[in-house]
């Protein structure tokens, strides 16, 4: 390839944002997920003069870089869970202790994603309850299930990146979607619009919080919703038990909250503050018919700084 028509690194930092959220889908950590970008331009950089442009897009190129970055990274590695992967829901007046050796599913800012392709798409694919069903997959089927149904490369490039046959690209394919079927509707979100009143309900949801207004805030809960608060492996299920533990929050740290609105894994989300006005924790919503329907609370303040949020206001 003529050394002029080389791609610059230039060229390739104007994806960081789309193959963060790549590898953030294979990993579930945006720490490991910056970490292996970075690794991953350094490659592309470096094997610039192999790049043709006839074989593949810069963006299927990196896209291979990246992949084959993340399956070296998994080798080994625990999933990621949330708290409803590692047992059933609890009683609300349980302690609440911090399992800190639990490596934990991170919250991922929506601003990080820069200018991807299509940011609808990539916004689908990064909804919690879909990257949490995504760390039950062994590793390259997770990658061919990314690739496919999220990035939308046809099978014969997927096989290119995870050097492969399309067969065993598509075999691989379906053993994943019955996984993912057997999860739950995840695989909907992947293409379904999100519920258009989501921003609404979480308005209301906002205001009920600080107010300190649990009746009006449980009415906007659907019947089974779930409450989940890593580092704690506790979770609960149901609205009654949703209701129990914010009264117990109201009773534990007092009212006069302050909750900042942002944008987290593809939807709306809610940064609290104590009413001293310092970080607590990070409450990401999963919203269809009008109501609730999950919410999980990154109830440590490091997840903050990834969204450009003070620790303090």
């Amino acid at each position: 390839m003529d050394a002029a028509a080389q791609p610059g690194y230039e060229t390739f930092e104007a994806y960081r944002g789309d193959l963060l959220a790549h590898c953030y889908r294979m990993l579930g950590s945006l720490d490991e997920a910056e970490d292996l970008v970075q690794e991953t331009l350094l490659r592309a950089w470096r094997a610039a003069g192999r790049y043709d442009p006839l074989r593949a897009s810069p963006r299927t190129w990196l896209h291979r870089i990246a992949t084959n970055a993340c399956l070296d990274a998994l080798e080994g590695r625990a999933r990621r869970p949330l708290p409803s992967g590692l047992g059933p829901a609890g009683d609300p007046h349980a302690p609440l202790r911090p399992s800190l050796d639990v490596p934990w599913l991170q919250p991922f800012p929506d601003a990080r994603l820069g200018d991807p392709a299509d940011v609808a798409q990539q916004r689908a694919g990064l909804r919690l309850a879909l990257i949490a069903a995504l760390q039950l997959l062994p590793a390259r089927q997770r990658a061919a299930l990314v690739l496919r149904e999220v990035l939308q490369l046809p099978a014969a490039e997927v096989a290119q990146v995870l050097n492969s046959s399309v067969a065993s690209v598509n075999s691989s394919l379906q053993r994943a979607r019955t996984t993912l079927r057997a999860a739950g509707p995840v695989l909907d979100e992947l293409r379904g619009p999100a519920d258009p009143g989501e921003h609404a309900v979480v308005e209301r949801y906002l205001a009920a919080f600080e107010a300190a207004d649990v009746p009006a805030l449980t009415r906007l809960l659907a019947d089974d919703v779930a409450l989940e608060m890593p580092p704690v492996a506790l979770w609960l299920s149901g609205r009654d038990d949703y209701r129990r533990f914010i009264e117990r929050v109201y009773v534990m740290r007092g009212t006069g909250w302050r909750l900042v609105p942002v944008r987290a894994n593809g939807g709306p989300a809610l940064a609290a503050y104590t009413a001293d006005g310092r970080a607590h924790s990070l409450q990401v919503f999963t919203v269809a018919g009008g109501l609730v329907r999950r919410c999980v609370t990154f109830a440590d303040p490091a997840v903050f700084g990834p969204f450009g949020l003070p620790p303090a206001v």
